[in-house]
């Protein structure tokens, strides 16, 4: 059926539309126009609180881009829609930036999180230092070729001359399930990712040494980023602009998280905390990893490539014997 009148009151419809638009200014113009930056996250990752951060306060907006977040179920999961083009960046380590881009992928690595756990045990625990663990069980999450566990093998190694995985009997698993196996008894301590080190020892658990310190001992430097956000060579340079706005965003969020606490009352629903205690703790363990402004440090990055390669071997490094060039992109 057709309606003859209906041209009569589309064409002023759409002139009294264009007229609001430009009564509006540029800036609604511009803001319905922008280009959306689309990231792949984890449900319930702490990469969600700096993203959440920069929607919440319009950084990316003041930075010429929309930013969109697609919800994940796994590391596996982001890492698979990177490599089909289903999302603009992800956040990952820098050694699985490393394999795909020897292994052809173009991709490079923007710091994001410098923040690693540690091992813990219940507090009232004998156990004091890592020598105290010979001979007991210690729960890791993560897998054999974990980072954290690599560097608290290689630095009681350096102290002992003994590799910690021969000398004690490791349970692998889920971070929920190791946390729940320090916290029952089932090991005699755990090596988690920090967030759950940080609700762990909230609990009253007690840290024997973290993995900064570990990495201090090592002559390695404890502000070398391992997470970081990945783009693709040919995205950021047919969008130089985007992709120094996401910087600029990250960054913006960050320096409001560090010093603002209302700022993270917004956060605390997502936050997946259920006390002030663990709220506080969540906080606090994320500002803590908080890196330097700027690029990696190639040269530190290569030291601690050395250290993990030399405990992790292929199943972690994929081969690789030195980092790719260009795997840390320099923000220009």
């Amino acid at each position: 059926m057709r309606f003859p009148w209906a041209g009569r009151i589309a064409g002023p419809a759409l002139g009294l539309a264009a007229a609001i638009l430009a009564q509006a200014g540029p800036g609604l113009a511009q803001q319905a126009s922008l280009p959306a930056i689309t990231i792949g996250t984890l449900e319930n990752g702490t990469v969600a609180w700096e993203l959440q951060t920069i929607r919440d306060q319009g950084f990316d907006r003041q930075n010429g881009f929309e930013l969109r977040m697609l919800a994940l179920a796994g590391n596996p999961a982001t890492q698979v829609a990177m490599q089909g083009g289903q999302v603009d960046s992800i956040v990952s380590d820098w050694i699985w930036v490393a394999v795909q881009r020897a292994n052809g992928a173009p991709f490079t690595f923007w710091p994001y999180s410098t923040a690693v756990g540690g091992l813990v045990v219940p507090a009232d625990s004998p156990v004091r230092t890592l020598a105290d663990l010979e001979g007991r069980r210690i729960g890791i999450a993560g897998g054999p070729v974990d980072k954290s566990w690599l560097i608290l093998r290689a630095f009681y190694r350096q102290q002992t001359g003994r590799d910690l995985a021969d000398v004690t009997e490791q349970v692998f698993g889920a971070p929920p399930m190791i946390q729940h196996a320090a916290q029952t008894g089932e090991v005699a301590g755990a090596v988690n990712f920090w967030h759950f080190l940080a609700l762990m020892q909230a609990a009253g658990m007690r840290e024997v040494i973290s993995v900064a310190d570990a990495a201090q001992g090592l002559g390695l430097d404890p502000g070398t980023p391992l997470l970081g956000y990945v783009l693709r060579d040919d995205w950021v340079a047919d969008h130089p602009d985007l992709a120094r706005g996401l910087a600029r965003a990250s960054r913006q969020a960050k320096d409001l998280l560090s010093a603002d606490d209302a700022a993270w009352q917004a956060l605390r629903p997502v936050m997946g905390a259920t006390t002030d205690a663990e709220f506080m703790a969540l906080r606090d363990g994320w500002r803590a990893g908080i890196p330097a402004e700027g690029p990696v440090d190639a040269d530190a990055a290569r030291d601690l490539f050395a250290v993990l390669a030399d405990l992790g071997g292929d199943d972690l490094t994929g081969g690789l014997t030195d980092l790719p060039e260009g795997l840390f992109w320099q923000g220009d």
